[in-house]
């Protein structure tokens, strides 16, 4: 174990062989790939010399280094081709049994100092080490897709595991140009831990018709900026595979948010696999292909809500930075806009921010200083809601308590014209209550707004049971003309993008009280292993923790999950006054300004 791993035998040349691979013979290893089907081999080789070819073309190679790479991929179709393998990397079917029958064979054909690594991203690297005759030098070694791309690797230790083989494999990683984290052995592990749950759990919010595959998939790219929707994101895993990884992680954590979708088993045994069967959540060109075409359920022009009320004057209430971003928009789309606070000055100091924002907005050449004049002559600040009389579209963005919001739309039903449209920008308390706080419930709607309300395309519209058509007409209609992304979601806490983002925290805070791994590491594999633009922790600090507890509260209140509860590591940090970076620490301190 203590030899460089110069000669590495990689088992199954699927994608995900096929990608490990290339790395490897990039990085100068003598690989031996071997797999039962010459289909699969063929098909390795060839991605091989087409991915060397572009890299030619692009002069990062030569033509004499691509031969080289090519020669030092060799393939096989029997196991005794890894005989002289320092390490053998397992990528066969997600299955204990496909597994363990390749490691039985493997014990009685490499050296005594061979590792043994297996490439599963949900089974037990501990079970399937015990059944090897030299469990020591088995753990996991598990890359993420597409192989080339993707920083991030998982080293996986069971507790039989020899220190050794771990330095080992960890040091090929780092030669590999890889982000190697160190991991136990748990269901998942960092990265697909935390993904599949989320996953899971949109997969389930679609199954119920709370919202369509198109706007889930809208909600989470726009409004948590990852690089794919989850079902998409489903489709190109595979939804098969995703239900064989949520088996496991359920067998292990009996956490009810990793039992499988029920929509998961259907679509499994209907063949509805995902891209690679042409059909999944979604339908595409071919098997394989990544293009989507429409289907039945792909929502059509015509479909769109008929004619709304007209507005072209806007109130926004509130002061604080949401209230001024909204108010901004709506004057850069070309709406008069009232912008009340409960005082002059602070309306006036609400106004001043927007003109900063401008100006800012000018000096980067994104708008010129005639648009910002125009902009802020558009906007009043008024001392008092009265100054709403007229207007045909009243936003209130005030703060998150339930009560100031009935009080202040109790105030508006009374101020406003018959016919105005009334919205909250809450984004957990339940919009009814905002709408039975006046007599005319059928005009209220939500409208949530993502901060900083400028930047983000976002808006979640939220109707509830009471809102009229022409209502949820208007704001959609008024929506696209602010050049946001409308989606559509019933009135239930977290709406979208919450009710999908803050369990995924949720379950990252327990990781870290739970000691499975580190802040670091935990950020680290989500951004380089899942896409994302921040990992958890950093994330957490950014919104603030007293924010993201009240927000698990709300969600588990709803919902009544034991899964949802929040983690008591968030609750001692909040109750001990560590809220993020506005006070200097959260889950990491901070420099004060």
């Amino acid at each position: 174990m203590d030899t460089p791993l110069s000669t590495i035998a990689v088992v199954g040349l699927g994608t995900m062989g096929a990608g490990i691979a290339d790395v490897l013979a990039r990085a100068g290893r003598e690989v031996i790939g071997i797999d039962i089907s010459d289909v699969a081999a063929a098909r390795a080789v060839a991605a091989l010399e087409a991915s060397t070819a572009r890299a030619v073309a692009r002069e990062r190679i030569t033509e004499e280094e691509r031969q080289d790479v090519l020669a030092r991929f060799r393939t096989f179709s029997d196991l005794q081709a890894a005989a002289e393998a320092d390490l053998v990397i397992e990528v066969v079917p997600e299955s204990y049994e496909a597994k363990q029958e390749v490691f039985r064979a493997l014990d009685a054909i490499v050296r005594p100092d061979a590792i043994l690594a297996t490439g599963t991203n949900a089974l037990s690297v501990t079970r399937l080490a015990a059944d090897s005759a030299h469990p020591e030098r088995v753990l996991g070694l598990h890359f993420f897709a597409p192989v080339q791309a993707m920083k991030l690797v998982e080293v996986v230790s069971s507790v039989l595991t020899d220190p050794k083989a771990v330095d080992a494999v960890t040091r090929l990683a780092q030669d590999l140009g890889k982000e190697p984290v160190a991991v136990g052995d748990r269901a998942g592990f960092i990265a697909d831990g935390l993904l599949f749950g989320y996953l899971n759990q949109a997969a389930a919010m679609y199954e119920a018709k709370y919202a369509s595959r198109e706007d889930i998939d809208a909600a989470m790219k726009l409004g948590c900026g990852l690089p794919m929707g989850p079902l998409a994101l489903l489709d190109l895993i595979g939804v098969d595979t995703a239900r064989t990884v949520l088996e496991a992680m359920y067998a292990s954590s009996h956490d009810r948010l990793h039992a499988p979708a029920p929509i998961l088993k259907q679509l499994s045994e209907a063949g509805l696999t995902g891209r690679k069967a042409g059909r999944g959540f979604y339908t595409y060109e071919a098997p394989g292909s990544a293009q989507v075409v429409d289907d039945a359920l792909t929502p059509s022009a015509s479909a769109e809500a008929g004619a709304g009320r007209e507005v072209r004057s806007v109130g926004v209430a509130g002061s604080g930075t949401m209230a001024s971003g909204i108010a901004e928009v709506f004057a850069k789309a070309g709406y008069r806009v009232v912008l009340a606070a409960r005082s002059q000055e602070k309306a006036d100091t609400a106004k001043a921010r927007i003109a900063k924002s401008l100006a800012r907005s000018v000096d980067k050449g994104r708008m010129t200083g005639e648009a910002r004049d125009t902009t802020l002559a558009l906007i009043t600040a008024a001392g008092s809601l009265d100054a709403f009389a007229e207007v045909d579209l009243a936003v209130e963005a005030v703060a998150e308590d339930l009560e100031i919001k009935q009080e202040l739309f109790a105030r508006l039903d009374k101020i406003c014209k018959p016919g105005a449209v009334l919205a909250t920008t809450t984004s957990s308390l339940p919009v009814v209550a905002c709408a039975r706080a006046t007599t005319r419930p059928q005009d209220v709607i939500g409208m949530h707004f993502f901060n900083p309300a400028p930047a983000m395309k976002l808006v979640e519209i939220v109707r509830t049971v009471l809102t009229a058509d022409d209502v949820h007409a208007t704001v959609r209609e008024v929506t696209a003309k602010i050049r946001k992304h409308p989606v559509d979601c019933g009135d239930r806490a977290g709406f979208i993008v919450n009710a999908l983002l803050f369990p995924y925290l949720n379950n990252a805070i327990k990781m870290v009280q739970d000691h499975y791994a580190t802040l670091d590491d935990i950020d680290a594999a989500m951004k380089l292993g899942g896409g994302y633009p921040m990992g958890p922790f950093e994330l957490l600090d950014v919104v603030g923790l007293d924010v993201s507890l009240a927000i698990e509260q709300v969600l588990h209140r709803e919902f009544r999950d034991p899964g949802l509860a929040p983690a008591p590591l968030l609750e001692h940090l909040v109750a001990a006054g560590c809220l993020g970076r506005k006070t200097g620490r959260g889950f990491r301190e901070y420099a004060r300004r």
